[in-house]
């Protein structure tokens, strides 16, 4: 398996994020996430903008994005990410509760790589989260210039 890789968790739901956390925690990748709390912050981080103006250089090898978060929604940020050149190749995985076909069709058509609707229950929750952890953060490759070793 490859090295463990720095993750992006943008959500506004604070039950979530503790949840997404517990969840990459049971895989050893906790630590590997930085997190976000709406579309704006998100796109600060991965612009290095603001408080993100010092991060390293290197891009998350994934971004976990909730797709109803406040200031900017996922798609806004989705369009934002494919748009720019330095981030284009940056794998994102929607991870919302929306089983709306038009956001699924939306966000594939914005260039989303997966889609992923939360489960309700807590067991089956933390599970995909876990497995979703483990391919991104560890299985797949991630593109140039994203963090391999933060």
């Amino acid at each position: 398996m490859a090295k463990p890789t720095r993750m992006l968790l943008a959500e506004d739901n604070p039950e979530d994020v503790e949840l997404v956390l517990a969840a990459l925690a049971d895989v050893n990748l906790a630590g590997k996430v930085a997190v976000v709390h709406d579309g704006q912050e998100a796109l600060d981080y991965l612009f290095r903008r603001d408080r993100y103006a010092q991060r390293s250089q290197e891009n998350p090898a994934v971004v976990l994005l909730d797709l109803k978060m406040p200031k900017l929604d996922g798609h806004e940020v989705l369009r934002a990410i494919r748009a720019a050149p330095t981030l284009r190749a940056v794998p994102v995985v929607m991870l919302t509760s929306s089983y709306d076909e038009r956001e699924v069709s939306r966000s594939y058509e914005l260039g989303a790589n997966a889609y992923v609707v939360k489960p309700q229950g807590f067991q089956a929750f933390r599970e995909t989260v876990a497995r979703l952890g483990v391919f991104w953060g560890l299985v797949n490759e991630p593109p140039p210039g994203s963090v391999a070793n933060p």
